[in-house]
């Protein structure tokens, strides 16, 4: 058979196949059911395939499959009932082989899996959120980092991730904030290119490369009040500029799947919408992959957003828009081959489809080398090396907000210090969404790792006390850790929010910090997918626990543990020291505790702008001039603005020159600034460069990041950052809705953060 041939071109190969193959198994490989129903597992750890998939696999009927070794709540799988590394590579390897040796075709199931921070399975490293990773300002480490998530996931057998996200958040009340890069187009669509990079490697055929998915497609940041699928109210120019460019970036660095978004634009969903699937993706930018929905998007056609009458139109205008495959729901699977029959497809529909799916299944070598590495999975998944990437990215994430008095970093022999607070103590309060059941020992809380900092001391000069939950009114924990407190030097309040799913741990005895086993556990999840909020301020009565800590008099820091912003006047204007960490992951608590006593030096800078009161959003700062004034109660400034962060060390910006001064269109110019140390610590500073358009054909922000770089300085060294200023920079999208520069003036600010910095100005001649 021709298509078995691995010296033939793809193209030809995907050709062949595509003659030899049904209507009903061109319409399977557009199927992709969830993967942990299709086997129960043995007690010796090997797994049985449910007689069902047997029949589906043998009749062709399912190309993909969807988190066969995924591990959480949802699923139901558990350390108790889950796999080991080696016996998930295992049990993909049973049912790869089953598919291919009792299918007529023997075409290899594409195994996809939930990456994203951190392969969403048994035994892997979990790595901060992606607003933490947006924090590091440090695309070269996450590239490394997916890398690292690419080679756990493949040495699994999963071929394809569904991430990065991409989405551009404009109301951070919107529950998934923390799977996204921020606010700024510019910052998400570095990282983009960064994980596609990363997870594709050099070869998609390599053992430790993976078929990234850029999700969700498209202006799902925008929803509307920050509700998870509410529509987006955003013009096609703010489209183009602000939501499509992550995704058009990506692209162009090579990625190869798309994930549609559940929402609509201007009345048209994301899954039906033909001008986004076919005109911008495929003949504008020239996109070759594949796209699917996200789970049961198709479903929200015919119930949600009602633009299809019954199944077989739902599934008919999904195809036909551009979509390839179906993630997990069963409209193609059930409506399909009738959409065919009665008219609404055509066979030509399915082959180009079924088409896109096969080619990327040879190019990811499945057909040539379709099974898993035990050896390397056991080898690879959870190594030191990408334990040392979680701990770098961490540290590098984390923000540091306020530091009056020098009140950080904390002397080793300060004395007494209580850790207090919710999350001072609760690992998977520190993961995030997407997070796999974890063994007891494998994440490093914040108070294990200022224990471990402080050594063999720890024991009679910590005291720890959780207080309170992230949610509900119970006071009962209050007198104990205002015991601690009190008999403190120096207070560590750990605050903020939580992402984590029923994982049946138990909960903890507020009284003593004790955990508990109980059959009635209780969820402070208040964050992640569906989890939307009509504030930003703390739940429960954690401000009352602070506020209580506070008036001892002793000095207190606070430790945000959180998946989006925190808007809490009364911290901000009493508490001297204030941290952001956000999701850290598993070597959260590591990270910062060597932050707080000066062992990391602070060098993450916020990706979003952190309001004063709810009342602001939307207040990101690359809004039109047109935005307003202020309102009748409050300006609009932001409490701690986008691209802000502090340092233990100082640096000084000097003798911005752009050079040359004038360009005309289509030429470069490069702006040239020295940057100072001038603390007597080492340190990293983000060097930030924004662009101003004074005079347009179109309204345009007030100002844009179009550049940075994350730059090491020794105490007292000066070092000379340079960036090329191109079309790439001064664009936008002009009245013919393409892009284009037109001539002007041109300001160019490059500083520590978006409000502050030298200035220069650049003019561009036509």
């Amino acid at each position: 058979m021709d298509y078995k041939d691995a010296s033939l071109p793809i193209s030809e190969r995907v050709e062949d196949l595509l003659e030899r193959m049904t209507a009903e198994e061109k319409i399977g490989q557009l199927i992709q059911p969830f993967g942990w129903k299709a086997y129960t597992r043995n007690d010796d750890g090997t797994i049985r395939i449910t007689e069902e998939f047997k029949s589906q696999l043998m009749e062709g009927r399912i190309g993909s499959l969807y988190g066969t070794l995924r591990a959480d709540p949802w699923t139901g799988v558990t350390l108790a009932n889950g796999l080991s590394p080696r016996e998930g590579a295992e049990a993909v390897n049973e049912i790869q082989r089953y598919a291919i040796e009792h299918s007529r075709l023997g075409i290899p199931i594409l195994f996809g899996e939930e990456c994203s921070h951190g392969h969403m399975a048994i035994g892997a490293t979990v790595f901060p959120v992606p607003l933490t990773i947006g924090s590091t300002w440090n695309t070269e480490l996450f590239q490394s980092m997916s890398r690292a998530v690419a080679a756990e996931t493949r040495a699994q057998g999963g071929a394809a991730t569904y991430s990065p996200v991409l989405d551009v958040v404009r109301d951070p009340r919107w529950g998934r904030t923390e799977e996204t890069f921020g606010e700024d187009p510019y910052l998400v669509a570095e990282f983009a290119v960064a994980a596609v990079r990363g997870l594709q490697g050099e070869s998609l055929d390599s053992h430790d490369s993976l078929l990234a998915t850029l999700k969700h497609f498209a202006g799902y940041g925008a929803s509307e009040g920050g509700r998870n699928g509410a529509p987006a109210h955003i013009g096609i120019r703010e489209l183009h500029e602000v939501d499509l460019l992550p995704f058009r970036k990506a692209v162009e660095a090579g990625a190869l799947s798309v994930m549609t978004a559940y929402n609509e634009i201007d009345g048209i969903p994301c899954t039906s919408n033909r001008y986004l699937l076919q005109d911008v993706l495929r003949e504008e930018w020239g996109f070759d992959g594949f796209v699917i929905t996200d789970c049961g998007a198709i479903h929200m056609l015919t119930s949600g957003h009602n633009t299809a009458d019954s199944g077989e139109e739902a599934a008919a205008q999904a195809l036909k828009a551009g979509v390839d495959m179906e993630m997990s729901g069963t409209m193609f699977q059930t409506y399909l081959h009738q959409a065919l029959e009665q008219g609404r497809i055509t066979e030509d529909d399915l082959s180009k489809a079924a088409g896109r799916v096969l080619e990327l299944k040879f190019m990811l070598g499945l057909f040539d080398r379709p099974y898993a590495d035990l050896t390397w999975a056991e080898r690879i998944i959870g190594c030191k090396g990408h334990v040392a990437l979680a701990y770098q990215a961490a540290a590098e994430g984390i923000v540091l907000l306020k530091n009056e008095e020098n009140t950080l970093p904390l002397d080793p022999n300060v004395g007494t210090i209580a850790v207090i607070g919710p999350n001072a103590h609760a690992a998977y309060n520190q993961l995030g969404d997407y997070t796999s059941p974890q063994p007891p020992g494998q994440i490093v809380t914040v108070l294990e790792g200022i224990r471990s900092r402080l050594g063999n001391t720890a024991d009679r000069r910590v005291l720890y006390a959780p207080g309170c939950r992230i949610q509900g009114d119970s006071r009962e924990g209050f007198p104990h850790a205002l015991e601690c407190a009190a008999e403190a030097d120096v207070i560590v309040m750990v605050l903020g929010g939580s992402s984590a799913r029923d994982f049946g741990d138990g909960t903890i005895d507020l009284r003593t910090g004790a955990s508990v086993v109980t059959g009635h556990t209780e969820s402070d999840m208040e964050c992640g997918e569906g989890i939307d909020r009509s504030t930003l301020t703390l739940m429960g009565v954690q401000l009352d626990l602070l506020q209580e800590v506070y008036r001892l008099g002793k000095p207190v820091v606070v430790v945000y543990i959180n998946g989006r912003p925190i808007t809490e006047p009364w911290i901000d204007e009493h508490i001297p020291a204030i941290v952001e960490a956000w999701y850290p992951g598993q070597e959260g608590g590591s990270a910062i505790a060597d932050m707080l006593f000066g062992d990391v030096n602070p060098s993450g800078r916020l990706p979003l702008s952190i309001p004063k009161e709810v009342g602001q959003l939307p207040i990101n700062y690359n809004a039109r001039r047109t935005r307003g004034k202020r309102y009748l109660e409050t300006d609009l400034e932001p409490r701690y603005p986008f691209g802000y962060g502090l340092s233990y060390t100082e640096f000084r910006y000097d003798s911005l020159k752009i050079e040359p001064a004038v360009i005309p269109i289509g030429g470069e110019a490069t702006a040239r600034i020295s940057v100072t140390n001038t603390g007597a610590r080492d340190g990293a500073e983000v060097v930030q460069l924004y662009v101003s358009d004074l005079a347009a054909s179109v309204t345009r922000p007030e100002k844009a990041l179009k550049g940075f770089q994350k730059v090491f300085l020794k105490a007292g060294e000066t070092q000379e950052v340079t960036f090329t200023i191109c079309n790439e920079q001064l664009e936008l999208i002009g009245l013919d809705m393409k892009p284009v520069v037109e001539p002007g003036e041109f300001r160019i600010q490059v500083g520590p953060d978006s409000t502050s910095g030298e200035v220069a100005n650049l003019r561009v001649e036509g």
